[in-house]
């Protein structure tokens, strides 16, 4: 893990999707995120300890060959909740996430304000599935976070609800969609932005989402 101190920084954006506006200065406490999304190997792990069923696409226990090191897939918010709480931590706010991923300056991607298809898994990297964690060193956050654009969207702890200040509306907002973060494999560049914000039911599951870890 690596700590991010405490402290304000840029949130959302003003000139991307309508739930990411108001853009504006939030203050957190300093906390530690997961370098590496969770991996495959590391989730064995929890259901080799726990008895918790594993992801539908693999065999029994087993992960698919030679994906060890890749970030693990077809989990639920639930499941990566469960996760967090074996490991004795917890997943990241909507907030932690996002400055883990920019620093304090509103960069667009977690290395600057261009995009660029060699930092990051994204469609433009042609690979067309999730790549092994920490493949794109040169694509970190200024913290030293890896994987924070592309390869997985990452579940977050936060209902999807309207930022303070917005007057955006969606009938998605409420207590029922939880909020993911970092756009995946499948995602062009403009949605694998920061401050891109995505939603889905707690007990869904896809091929594009994953998650990591913060206390």
């Amino acid at each position: 893990m690596v700590y991010i101190a405490g402290g304000e920084f840029i949130m959302g954006s003003d000139d991307g999707n309508e739930d990411e506006k108001p853009q504006r200065a939030v203050n957190l406490d300093g906390f530690n995120i997961d370098i590496y999304p969770v991996t495959n190997a590391d989730y064995k792990a929890f259901v080799d300890a726990t008895g918790q069923p594993p992801p539908h696409h693999w065999e029994g226990s087993t992960y698919p060959e030679g994906k060890g090191d890749h970030p693990v897939v077809w989990v639920s918010w639930h499941d990566a909740q469960a996760y967090c709480q074996w490991a004795g931590k917890r997943l990241p706010t909507e907030a932690e996430w996002e400055k883990a991923a920019r620093g304090t300056d509103g960069r667009k991607w977690p290395w600057g304000d261009t995009f660029d298809p060699a930092k990051c898994n994204a469609k433009e990297s042609g690979i067309g599935e999730t790549a092994p964690v920490g493949k794109y060193p040169e694509g970190a956050s200024p913290y030293g976070v890896m994987d924070m654009a592309g390869n997985v969207w990452e579940w977050t702890a936060d209902w999807y609800e309207a930022y303070p200040g917005s007057s955006y509306q969606s009938t998605r907002f409420g207590q029922k969609n939880k909020v993911m973060r970092g756009g995946s494999w499948f995602d062009a560049g403009a949605f694998v932005r920061c401050s891109v914000r995505n939603n889905a039911a707690p007990k869904f599951s896809f091929s594009t989402i994953g998650f990591r870890c913060a206390e």
